[in-house]
This record gives structure tokens, C-alpha cells and sequence, in this order.
């Protein structure tokens, strides 16, 4: 079969051989694996109705398109591979403990406590830690990861134990999955009154995909209509059977409340990880694991906490965090104290990373600075192509109901910054997976961590995006540049309120919006004082008309004295009217408002609605 021809320059043709290409790469970086022109692949992709540069980074289907064109298979290479071959440029092992079985010693559980909604996972870590997280959680759902590391006493010996704290709303779900994947074991927390709901079977899944031993908690024993047996036989259904019913599933009653057995439920992690796991890490070794949750201090820089799971992390370490890196200036533990080192299973916060990693990250110690800046930007560089390969198409919050009725496919652009990675992901997770029908899909351009800033704006002007802060505010000019060029940026605290506004919105759902329409205003030239209806203003209408049960504020000197009134009575002469139109006189009564002087200004408004563009 003869080799494809463009321009006179014969291309080179495969015989259907297999490209291995990293996701968003370029024409020039398959132009190098086939040993062809970069520029003659242009014009391949022009033949085929494609205007992309050499350098531009492409979609999946562009290069799946070119490849068959010229009889080549492409293979993207997953993020996860592409990674594990980078780090072997730098000779780098990551996932494995060094050494033989002489090096291997015991490590503390590292435990995610999971469930549904409101049945007491937040509180037993409350009652656990002796703190109180609940109060300072917006609308008390935990809206962050932490972990944290306590200790208890099992057969006489000391012990530890580190918990992950994953959030616990529904709409979390990709932070909770990935809380399991980073456990050895799941406490799942059920409500001794409520029972097994939907999410517990979600989380129980969460469990048993991560392939975790299973604790279950029967919580809220001290509630009325408590049934501990209950909770028991519905999840024998799914697979989990209790100890005393001939299964290996340890369920502890508690109240965490009341802080009732929360010993018990130490005892059987302990006693389970012993059990099932073998738990086991070498603490010589340079330090990996995993960030958990990261966010910017405005005092710190960038901070992230990180879970050890083999090695020993030390202050003045240079370590990677995905695409972030630096040396490591300080530790903290959960408690807030300062620490000199963390070994296997130790949750620190770590402070001296150049940028924000993302909740979930992979982390490692290497040698030298210059290292870990090449890993970095390297990491970064390959986010970046990723991100520039997806298609955008312009579309705005405001347009979006002349997109629908127009029966085009289209995306609404939305750029997410909040306070913590963790969170942003969340939210940006549970907004992809919104389903509103086939009219229209929702493309997350950005997210980041910190306040919205002017290059988050900028990004909203050049695609239409609307921009949300989730618990961040925008900062410096950004405010007003978003202001002056019309870009829509929404503040929010709570996940679900910006699920359910987007939802609605995308679902022409959107509460209207109303603005204020100025009628008329009134001169006060007299003031009569009636025994039966108060003062009355003999005015004169400068401008526009007067209607009664309208509202109205009273201005003196220029300055609002009054707001919210009501025209509650018009009279022209001895005649109860309607309206009163400009440069007619008149009689005002505002109800029982009586604070009115001569040369005061009423002026009459009312609320409309606003039409969507």
C-alpha cells in the first residue's frame, strides 16, 4: 500500500504499530515517534478539516483521527504510567519500601471513617480527638480533609492510630473514594435509629473497591427508636456479617455523643489491623506518601498535610508534591506543635512548597533541589498540555437560554477557586456529574486554590466562564476588573447551594432576578396633620407619576432619612386617586410614617423583574 503523499513529500505510512503518546501532546511530538515532518501533518489534519498548528496541543480523537489516517494505533499513556516513567528518568522507585524484610517495621493503622450524612462521623472524631470540629463547619457538614493521630491502649500496650477525616456530604464523593484509597481500614459509622441509607452503601462500595477491612460503628445507641440489631441484619445483606453472627466483621455500639465505647472502637481497628493486615514500612528510606488536603496561608504561603507512609519525612527535606516542590521549612502535627520529623503513618503539615499541591498528590523526597524543580515543572508542563487539548466552546450564564431555545449542544465554561484543594475538587467533581439532558454540558476551564484574581478574570472575559469562589473572595482589582467587564463571579460557602444554583440555572430554574425602577418623586410644599390619618404631604410631582401602594423612601438634604414606605394614600383636592402625574399637586399620606418636613423629597419605586439576555 503506498505511503500517503502531501505537498509531493511522501509521509511515512505504518503498518497499524502502536504510538505511545502522553495526553494533550502535539503534532510535532508524533511527528518525532514516526520519524516524520511536523509540518506535513499539518497538512494531513488540513485534508481532513482540522486547522491545528504543529506545536498546538490536540485532543484524544485529533490524534486517534491523524493515527488512522496513517495507519498507526495511538496509545494515550495514563497519567499514573506517564508519571512511574518519569520518576525512572530520575531513577526514581516510587510505591515500593527499599531493603529486604530486615528493614520492614510495624506502622500505626491509617483509618477513614466513613457513612452517611448526619449519622455522627464528624462527632466520633470529635469524641476521639476531644476537640470540636461540628462548630466550625459551614451549615456542620465537614467541608476539608484533615488526619489526625491519637493513641490508645490495647492488651497493656500502647498504640496508635492515624484517621483521615474525609467529608462526610454526599457531594464529596471523589474525596471519600480517595480517602480509602490511602487506608488500610474503614470505620463505617451507621446510626443505631436510621439504619442503613444510600450512602452507606455508597461508602460501604468505597470500601470494598479500595479493598479495606470494615469497622462498622453502630452510632446514636442513646437515641430513642435505637436498633443496634437492626443495623446489624441489613448489612449482613451486604456482605458485612458481625463477629457474633458467625462473620469477621467487628461491630461496636456506641454513642459518640455520650463518648460511650469509643475505647471499644480503638480496640477493634487495632485488633483488625492485626488481624488482616500486615502493616509494615521501612523508616530509613527517603519519605513518600500522599497530601491529603492542601490550601494557602496568608501567613504560611502554601501549606499541604501530608500522610508518611514509608520513610521518614525531616525538616530541610526537598520533596515533590505533584507539580509543587521546595524544601521543608517546618512540620506541624495535628495538634498544632512544631516536629523535627514524621515517619510511616504520621500526618504532618508541611510548610516551604512553591505552590499548592492538589488534595491527593503523590509526595517524595529526592536528593537535590534541581531534581525536584525538573519533576515539577515537567509534572506541571503535562497538566498544562492535558488542559489546552480540551475543546472550549463560549458560552455564558447569561446566553444560556437563547443557546437552549436555539437547540444547539453547548458548554457552560466555569472557573473554580476555593479555599482547599480538596474542597475545589469536590465541587468540581459533583458539577461534572450534574445531568440537566443532552442541551448542554459543563466544562471546568480552571481550578485552583485561593482568592479569584485577575488572571481568573481574564480567563473569564476570553470564554465566557462564570467564576466561582468557594470560600474565597476575589482579591485586590480583581473585583473591580470582573466588575467593569461583566464577568459573572458567585460566592459561595456551602457545596450544595453552588451545585444546586448551577443546576438550576443550566435547568432555566434561575430565581429571577429584580432591579429597582424609579416612578416618580415628590417636593413636600405643605404638611397637613389629620387626627385620623397623621401627616399628610402637600407635594408637587417633579418627575414621572405617583401610584398609590407603591414604595417609597423619603430623601432630606440628598440623604435617605426612611426606607421601605408605602404610599398608602393619594389624593388630588378632596378626591382619593390612583396616580398623580408630573407637575400636578397632590396629598401623600405614608401610612403611620409622620417624620415628614417641607422641601423633603418622596421618591416612589417598584421592583422588576429582569429580563435575561
Amino acid at each position: 500500500m503506498q505511503a500517503p503523499s502531501v505537498g509531493g513529500v511522501m509521509l511515512p505510512r505504518g503498518n497499524g504499530e502502536t504510538v505511545r503518546l502522553s495526553r494533550g501532546a502535539s503534532l510535532t511530538d508524533f511527528a518525532e515517534k514516526i520519524n516524520a515532518n511536523p509540518a506535513s501533518l499539518v497538512a494531513v489534519m488540513m485534508n481532513l478539516g482540522e486547522m491545528v498548528t504543529a506545536t498546538q496541543s490536540v485532543s484524544d480523537e485529533t490524534l486517534q483521527l491523524l493515527a488512522g489516517e496513517m495507519n498507526y494505533e495511538v496509545q494515550i499513556v495514563s497519567p499514573e504510567e506517564e508519571d512511574r516513567e518519569l520518576l525512572e528518568t530520575f531513577d526514581i522507585e516510587f510505591g515500593e519500601d527499599e531493603g529486604g524484610e530486615e528493614y520492614l517495621m510495624p506502622r500505626p493503622p491509617v483509618v477513614t471513617v466513613m457513612g452517611h450524612v448526619d449519622h455522627g462521623k464528624t462527632r466520633l472524631l470529635d469524641a476521639i480527638r476531644k476537640t470540636n470540629v461540628v462548630a466550625g463547619e459551614a451549615g456542620g457538614i465537614t467541608q476539608h480533609i484533615g488526619a489526625y493521630q491519637v493513641g490508645t491502649n490495647v492488651n497493656g500496650e500502647d498504640r496508635k492510630i492515624t484517621f483521615i477525616d474525609t467529608p462526610g456530604h454526599e457531594a464529596f464523593t471523589a474525596m471519600r473514594a480517595r480517602g480509602a484509597k490511602s487506608t488500610d481500614i474503614a470505620i463505617l459509622v451507621v446510626a443505631a435509629n436510621d439504619g442503613v441509607m444510600p450512602q452507606t452503601i455508597e461508602a460501604l462500595n468505597h470500601a470494598k473497591a479500595a479493598g479495606v477491612p470494615i469497622v462498622v460503628a453502630v452510632n446514636k445507641i442513646d437515641v430513642e427508636g435505637a436498633d443496634p440489631v437492626k443495623v446489624r441484619g441489613q448489612l449482613t445483606e451486604f456482605g458485612l456479617v458481625a463477629e457474633e453472627y458467625g462473620g469477621d466483621t467487628m461491630f461496636v455500639d456506641i454513642s459518640a455523643k455520650q463518648g460511650l465505647h469509643i475505647d471499644s472502637l480503638l480496640e477493634a481497628v487495632v485488633l483488625t489491623a492485626d488481624a488482616s493486615l500486615d502493616l509494615r514500612a521501612n523508616p530509613e528510606q527517603d519519605a513518600q506518601g500522599i497530601a491529603i488536603e492542601s490550601h494557602l496561608d496568608r501567613g504560611r504561603g502554601a501549606v499541604a498535610t501530608v500522610l508518611v507512609q514509608r520513610g521518614t519525612l525531616r525538616v530541610g527535606d526537598t520533596m515533590v508534591v505533584g507539580d509543587a516542590y521546595g524544601r521543608v521549612r517546618a512540620m506541624l502535627d495535628d495538634k498544632g506543635n512544631n516536629v523535627e520529623e514524621a515517619g510511616p503513618s504520621t500526618p504532618v503539615l508541611v510548610l516551604g512548597l512553591t505552590n499548592v499541591p492538589g488534595a491527593g498528590d503523590n509526595f517524595l523526597v529526592v536528593d537535590e533541589d534541581r531534581t525536584a524543580r525538573q519533576i515539577a515543572e515537567k509534572r506541571a508542563a503535562r497538566e498544562r498540555n492535558a488542559n489546552f487539548a480540551k475543546r472550549v466552546r463560549r458560552v455564558s450564564l447569561e446566553d444560556l437560554d437563547s443557546v437552549l431555545k436555539a437547540g444547539l449542544v453547548q458548554e457552560l465554561n466555569l472557573i473554580i477557586k476555593g479555599d482547599a484543594s480538596g474542597a475545589v475538587e469536590a465541587l468540581e467533581s459533583s458539577l461534572l456529574q450534574l445531568d440537566v439532558g443532552e442541551e448542554v454540558d459543563i466544562r471546568v476551564l480552571h481550578r485552583g486554590v485561593g482568592a479569584v484574581t485577575e488572571s481568573d478574570i481574564a480567563l473569564a472575559m476570553g470564554s465566557d466562564a462564570i467564576v466561582i469562589g468557594y470560600n474565597v473572595r476575589a482579591a485586590g482589582r480583581a473585583a473591580q476588573m470582573a466588575d467593569r467587564e461583566g464577568v459573572d463571579v458567585r460566592y459561595y460557602s456551602v457545596i450544595y447551594q453552588a451545585i444546586e444554583e448551577i443546576e438550576a440555572a443550566l435547568k432555566g430554574l434561575l430565581k429571577p432576578e429584580y432591579e429597582e425602577v424609579e416612578l416618580g418623586t415628590a417636593e413636600v410644599r405643605e404638611i397637613f396633620r389629620s387626627s385620623k390619618l397623621g401627616n399628610i404631604a402637600g407635594v408637587l410631582i417633579r418627575s414621572g407619576e405617583v401610584k398609590r401602594n407603591t414604595k417609597a423612601r423619603l430623601l432630606r438634604d440628598g440623604k435617605v432619612i426612611a426606607e421601605n414606605l408605602t404610599i398608602s394614600g393619594l389624593r388630588r383636592f378632596k378626591d382619593d386617586v390612583t396616580e398623580i402625574r408630573e407637575g400636578f399637586e397632590g396629598g401623600i399620606n405614608l401610612g403611620s410614617f409622620n417624620d415628614i418636613k417641607i422641601d423633603d423629597v418622596i421618591a416612589t419605586y417598584e421592583m422588576r423583574e429582569k429580563p435575561r439576555a
